[in-house]
């Protein structure tokens, strides 16, 4: 049994290494089906629930100050892509199907929350809260959220299990609807000119970034940045008052360090490779950290989590078919609009890039507004819950 704390740590990030290995290396069409965040978290989960890490104040210490230390430093890595500047290039139409599909979203979790809100285990509230700053943003922000609100583990496990099979699910729908857009777009009598207007602004600088190599010094000057700024906002978190479970340090950290993040993205440290890189590296070990204090005990009431999942997507679709109709939208706009909230930075590039490689950026763009906005709203989620 592992007792030790650094021990504990090493095994965690090696896991969370090989994993990620595997992920990028193998041809096996498994990764297709099981993302790698989530291998890690089961894999995680085994270990913790057949004994091999046991529960010693040495492993609590350095769990806390790890995930401590590395979610500020996540979010604000995430968010040097993130210029706000370049979202108001989208337009009003790319804009209006954001919000809209973000606000579905929220509404989603509200209803089903109050459908089924009797079979639920306890504090799911909170796991709602996480997996909803996963489907306005990518999974970073479900990480994050799951810090701020301390999210048990075991009920984490559920939102996990949701964001692996409703959102596979809708990913999948969304890309099969892609050839029947010409139908969709005449039923909403949607104009797509605004389309053509956006990608050419967007395309050149797009694929200038993307050829940019990393070396020794641009992760250097990250990590520095990342770990001095995620300091001192700590500290100043620690200053400021408390408001209920939903407010408290890390809340204030972590609103702290997006402030920063975003201000640096209109600077010229937004052009330095690797950010995403770094913060793909956090996201994982911080998955792994989360996933060895989880236990598979209450894995049984995990269907009716599922089912959840399916209705939160299904408001989701009704809301996005209605907005379409009222505001003559095409299936493009609102396909990216969804994923971009649900998928993140994963599949909404990917999706635009499917009715055509120029219209990536778009893809790209959106879902770095996610990444920003998807811990307020899992928050805002979270203390809607908390009152019903």
């Amino acid at each position: 049994m592992i007792e030790g704390g650094f021990l504990y740590l090493g095994v965690v990030v090696g896991l969370a290494g090989l994993i990620a290995y595997f992920e990028s290396s193998t041809k096996s069409k498994f990764f297709k089906y099981v993302p790698g965040i989530v291998l890690i978290y089961f894999s995680g989960a085994i270990l913790k629930t057949s004994g091999i890490i046991g529960e010693t104040e040495s492993i609590d210490s350095t769990y806390g100050s790890v995930r401590d230390a590395l979610l500020p430093m996540l979010i604000l890595l995430m968010l040097l892509n993130c210029d706000l500047r370049k979202l108001v290039k989208l337009g009003p139409k790319m804009l209006i199907g954001y919000v809209a599909a973000s606000f579905s979203i929220i509404l989603g979790f509200v209803l089903t929350y109050l459908m089924f809100q009797g079979l639920y285990a306890p504090e799911t509230w909170q796991a709602f809260g996480a997996l909803a700053g996963s489907w306005t943003g990518g999974s970073a922000n479900m990480v994050i959220i799951q810090g701020i609100l301390d999210v048990p583990e075991n009920i984490f496990g559920y939102a996990l299990i949701m964001d692996t099979v409703n959102y596979s699910t809708w990913v999948m729908i969304m890309f099969w609807l892609v050839p029947f857009a010409t139908v969709f777009n005449k039923w909403a009598k949607a104009d797509t000119s605004h389309l053509d207007e956006i990608t050419a602004d967007l395309k050149e600088e797009y694929e200038e970034k993307q050829q940019k190599s990393i070396s020794f010094v641009h992760i250097m000057g990250l990590i520095s940045i990342a770990i001095f700024t995620s300091a001192v906002a700590a500290k100043f978190g620690e200053l400021l008052p408390e408001f209920g479970t939903v407010v408290n340090a890390t809340t204030w950290t972590i609103f702290i360090v997006s402030i920063v993040g975003v201000l640096l993205a209109m600077t010229r440290i937004s052009k330095v490779p690797g950010s995403m890189d770094i913060a793909n590296v956090l996201l994982y070990i911080v998955i792994a950290l989360i996933a060895s204090r989880a236990d598979f005990s209450q894995l049984f009431q995990a269907p009716i989590y599922i089912v959840s999942g399916f209705v939160i997507l299904a408001i989701h679709g009704l809301v996005l078919m209605l907005v379409a109709k009222l505001f003559k939208m095409d299936l493009f706009t609102l396909g990216v609009s969804s994923l971009a909230n649900i998928g993140g930075m994963a599949s909404a590039p990917l999706l635009a890039g499917t009715y055509h490689r120029s219209l990536i950026p778009i893809g790209v763009l959106m879902a770095l507004a996610g990444s920003f906005l998807g811990t307020y709203y899992g928050l805002l989620v979270a203390k809607i819950l908390s009152f019903l």
